[in-house]
């Protein structure tokens, strides 16, 4: 299955939305767009988890790195809306411990 993924952005906030399956092949997707992100200076970043059926580690660790180097410019990085099968890996994994974790996607205003 394939991933899809977009960004919004406003300001220093950005929401990515993934849509799919998040594996080895199509990780490099949402890599691509949080690391264009962080380039452009995205503080306050939000990726929508609500579309996305199956994730394994190498997205977790997709996910991990960008949340580290955005906790390291002292922004913000939540996933939202997991799935109940990506959130029980996290609980799997203790990254539900790691990552802030919220129920839904914040609205942006605009």
């Amino acid at each position: 299955m394939e991933l899809n993924v977009s960004t919004a952005s406003q300001g220093d906030h950005a929401v990515v939305t993934a849509t799919g399956e998040l594996d080895l092949y199509t990780a490099p997707r949402l890599q691509a767009a949080l690391a264009s992100l962080l380039r452009d200076e995205a503080d306050h970043i939000v990726v929508d988890l609500s579309g996305v059926e199956f994730c394994d580690s190498t997205g977790m660790n997709v996910l991990l790195s960008a949340m580290k180097r955005v906790q390291g410019k002292g922004g913000s990085f939540e996933l939202a809306a997991p799935r109940t099968s990506v959130r029980r890996i996290l609980q799997v994994t203790g990254l539900d411990t790691v990552f802030t974790v919220v129920d839904a996607v914040p609205a942006m205003d605009g």
